[in-house]
């Protein structure tokens, strides 16, 4: 585990985008009971693809489609929170970073690290929007 002080810029580049910090297992399951849509980020320390990550995600949030909520976790620090997060992606590797979309507490998207390593944030933040208006827009009345 790294020195809580060197993530507090990494923490804190989602957390002021919008997204709530889950940092235990209870606050993952709370956050993803929630109906609707919910965006859930396993944030990473890694420079590279969390790197990009990070502002493809910021940059995703300006689309005129959003999920109901937004939550992260960091992955190798807040290790109960991570799995938790994890076991809502069953039949996915563990990968970190990773961005998932669970509408009503079940995985319909999950974007892995081998197509965030391979993306520029702007990609990132385009593949995130297209998600969103697919799986979090509201159903016409």
């Amino acid at each position: 585990m790294y020195p809580e002080i060197m993530l507090i810029p990494m923490r804190e580049e989602l957390t002021r985008a919008g997204l709530t910090e889950a940092r235990t297992a209870e606050e993952v399951d709370a956050a993803l009971a929630k109906p609707g849509t919910t965006l859930l980020v396993v944030n990473s320390i890694c420079g590279c693809a969390a790197g990009k990550m990070r502002p493809g995600v910021r940059m995703a949030l300006s689309n005129a489609t959003l999920p109901d909520y937004a939550v992260t976790v960091f992955a190798g620090q807040d290790r109960e929170a991570t799995e938790r997060a994890r076991s809502y992606f069953a039949g996915n590797p563990p990968t970190s970073p990773a961005v998932a979309i669970l509408r009503d507490g079940q995985l319909v998207y999950l974007m892995q690290r081998f197509v965030i390593e391979t993306s520029t944030a702007p990609q990132i933040a385009a593949e995130l929007a297209r998600a969103f208006d697919e799986f979090c827009a509201k159903a016409s009345a």
